[in-house]
C-alpha cells in the first residue's frame, strides 16, 4: 500500500535526478525545478539506496532524469540496480537521445522498460536553434533504436513553440505513426520568464479539438486525466497541458529526487525539501532514512487549488 500524503494522494512514482549535467542547452529547459548545484551528485549505490526506500513504502514507479541522465558513466548499473529492487514494477527514463543508440540495448538488458526522448524539431536547422547542438541525426537514430531494442512506449516529446516548429505537427504524426512511437505534444510552461513565454508561447486548445475530431479512439490516462488521441495512422498522440492546474495538482502521485539527493515534494517549490544525502553520509540508519521520506511526503501540499 503506497504512502498518501495528508491530501490522501499516495506516491507511487518518484522522478530520480541522476545529474544536471547536460550536453544540450534547450531554451526553455527548466531543470526539474532544481536549483543548480553541480558539486554534488549521487552515488549509484546512494540512488539505490533511496529508492529502496522508497519501494518499501509503496513506489513502485521509478523515472530516470537529469539533466541528461545518459551522461552518467554509471548508469547502466544505476538502471539495473533500481530494477532488481522488490516492488519496483516500472523503470523509466527521459533522456534527449544523443547516446540513446549506444545505450539503448543495454538499457533494455539492464530493465528500463519504456523511455521518453526530446524530439525537438524534425529540421536540423530548428532543432539547432532550440538546443544549441547539431544533434538531430543522433536523436532521430536513438529512438528508431530504443524502438528495435523492443523499449515500450517509446515517447517523443516535442514543446511546440511558436513560429518555431508549431507547424511540424502534421510531420511528426506521420513519424510517430511511422515508427510505432507515442507523440506527447507539450505547450510551454510559464517558469518566471514572462517575455520569453510571451515570445514562444503557443496554446494547443485548438490542436486538442483538432485531434478529437480525427480520433478513432480517445483513452483518458490515470494522472491528470489527460487524452491520448489514437489516429487511423496508427499514431498515438498527446497533449500536455501546462501543469499549473488544479486537476494536475489532484491526482499528482510524483515525488522528486535531486541530483545532489533532496527530496522534493512540488515541482513548482524549493522551499520544502529534505536532504537525505548529508544524513546518509553521516551514516544513518534506514530506519532514519524512511522517517524523512515519510516527513517529506507529509509536507506534500497541491500547488494550484
Amino acid at each position: 500500500m503506497a504512502i498518501k500524503d495528508p491530501f490522501g494522494r499516495a506516491v507511487e512514482n518518484i522522478r530520480v535526478s541522476v545529474t544536471q549535467r547536460c550536453n544540450f542547452s534547450c531554451i526553455y529547459c527548466h531543470r526539474e525545478g532544481q536549483t543548480p548545484n553541480y558539486g554534488v551528485e549521487m552515488s549509484a549505490g546512494e540512488i539505490e539506496r533511496i529508492v529502496r526506500l522508497a519501494a518499501s513504502l509503496g513506489v513502485d514507479s521509478v523515472k530516470l532524469t537529469g539533466g541528461e541522465p545518459l551522461l552518467r558513466s554509471d548508469i547502466i548499473d544505476i538502471t539495473r540496480g533500481i530494477s532488481s529492487i522488490s516492488g519496483v514494477k516500472d523503470v523509466s527514463m527521459t533522456t534527449n537521445g544523443f547516446l540513446l543508440t549506444q545505450y539503448a540495448e543495454q538499457l533494455k538488458e539492464a530493465g528500463l522498460s519504456r523511455v521518453n526522448v526530446s524530439l525537438v524539431s524534425l529540421k536540423p536547422e530548428r532543432f539547432r536553434f532550440i538546443t544549441g547542438i547539431n544533434a538531430h541525426k543522433n536523436v532521430i537514430d536513438g529512438i528508431i533504436r530504443a524502438v528495435e531494442v523492443g523499449l515500450n512506449p517509446v515517447k517523443a516529446n516535442v514543446v511546440l513553440l511558436k513560429n518555431v516548429n508549431d507547424d511540424e505537427v502534421g510531420e511528426l504524426i506521420d513519424f510517430a505513426g511511422s515508427h510505432s512511437i507515442v507523440l506527447q505534444i507539450i505547450e510551454l510552461e510559464k517558469f518566471g520568464n514572462e517575455i520569453f513565454y510571451d515570445q514562444y508561447h503557443a496554446d494547443l486548445s485548438s490542436l486538442e479539438k483538432e485531434l478529437e475530431g480525427k480520433a478513432s479512439k480517445i483513452i483518458v490516462r490515470r494522472m491528470q486525466h489527460r487524452k491520448k488521441y489514437i489516429l487511423d495512422n496508427g499514431a498515438e498522440v498527446e497533449v500536455v497541458k501546462p501543469m499549473h492546474n488544479t486537476e494536475f495538482c489532484l491526482h499528482c502521485n510524483r515525488i522528486r529526487l535531486t541530483s545532489d539527493g533532496r527530496l522534493k515534494p512540488c515541482l513548482f517549490r524549493n522551499d520544502n525539501l529534505v536532504d537525505l544525502l548529508e544524513p546518509m553520509r553521516r551514516g544513518v540508519s534506514d530506519e532514519y532514512l524512511k522517517n524523512l521520506f515519510i516527513e517529506a511526503v507529509m509536507r506534500r501540499k497541491p500547488y494550484f487549488i
